[in-house]
């Protein structure tokens, strides 16, 4: 979605660094077409995938853990942090200890880290936006209210695959059944 936005609107935007967990060929085709300065991949195994698919560009590569928070802490205005459940944790952190905006746009940050994520954020000067829709939705219903009168926040689901089912069913439940959402496909990982 980042990339549809930015690739809308190229001029409004300049794109610092790009990054992917093991998919090569995509991160250098949307560094590509981003006109990215930085493409960074986790997998250091897949790095020489990656400089050769960025020959011509002036793009240049990294790879591995490190490189994602260099990536993190680059110097740019936003740092959108989507890198897939905790993995991203290193790095969301240094972009947040480093004062940087963050778009999250996962939940396990938060999940895993929330008070540390939001300490180091008032500390640092940091700002969290949330961008995942459930996140989102709380961050919209409460922009412009008082924290501290609000006592509760109930957050409906659209009770997925199992909405309909019992406890004895769940409980026998198959991983390809958690999977097999009503109304999207978000792939094994994600589900």
């Amino acid at each position: 979605s980042t990339l549809e936005l930015v690739e809308r609107s190229p001029e409004q935007f300049e794109v610092v660094a790009l990054t992917a967990s093991v998919n090569a060929a995509a991160l250098a085709d949307a560094a590509r077409r981003t006109r990215a300065t930085l493409a960074v991949i986790a997998d250091e195994s897949r790095v020489p995938g990656l400089e050769a698919a960025l020959q011509g560009t002036d793009c240049k590569s990294a790879a591995g853990s490190d490189a994602l928070v260099e990536a993190a802490v680059n110097d740019a205005d936003l740092v959108m942090a989507a890198i897939v459940g905790c993995a991203g944790l290193r790095s969301t952190m240094a972009a947040v200890e480093a004062g940087k905006t963050v778009a999250l746009a996962n939940k396990e940050s938060l999940v895993t880290a929330g008070e540390l994520m939001t300490e180091a954020a008032r500390k640092s000067g940091a700002t969290l936006l949330p961008v995942d829709s459930e996140h989102n939705a709380i961050f919209q219903s409460l922009a412009g209210s008082r924290i501290d009168q609000v006592s509760k926040v109930i957050l409906t689901a659209s009770g997925g695959p199992f909405r309909t089912s019992t406890i004895e069913q769940m409980q026998a439940a198959t991983p390809a059944e958690a999977v097999a959402h009503p109304n999207w496909t978000m792939g094994a990982k994600i589900s």
